[in-house]
């Protein structure tokens, strides 16, 4: 297990207030960030990466959008191109999601 820095994994201050309040427990990036097992703190809270997966945009559900803190997986769409200028939604593009929870 190592030891991570919260925002390598976790681009931006409002995601990591998102993560401390338990609304986000995911994250797909562009790349594996982090392992599971790597550990980070949020304001002295503590958490742990349980999974990291390699998927495909046109994998996501709904299901993955609320736990990244959307509504639903249209809103996420949106999000991700009103945060990232040249972003286009690519079905085939690879992600990879990391799965966090609170650790003890």
């Amino acid at each position: 297990m190592a030891r991570i820095d919260a925002e390598t994994l976790l681009p931006n201050d409002r995601l990591r207030e998102m993560v401390a309040d338990g609304e986000v427990t995911q994250i797909h990036r562009g790349q594996e960030y982090a392992m599971a097992g790597d550990a980070f703190a949020i304001d002295g809270a503590k958490f742990e990466v349980t999974d990291t997966e390699g998927r495909q945009l046109g994998d996501l559900t709904n299901e993955d959008a609320r736990a990244e803190g959307s509504p639903d997986l249209e809103a996420y769409r949106e999000r991700l191109q009103h945060a990232h200028e040249d972003f286009e939604w690519d079905e085939t593009s690879e992600v990879v999601r990391h799965r966090f929870e609170r650790a003890e």
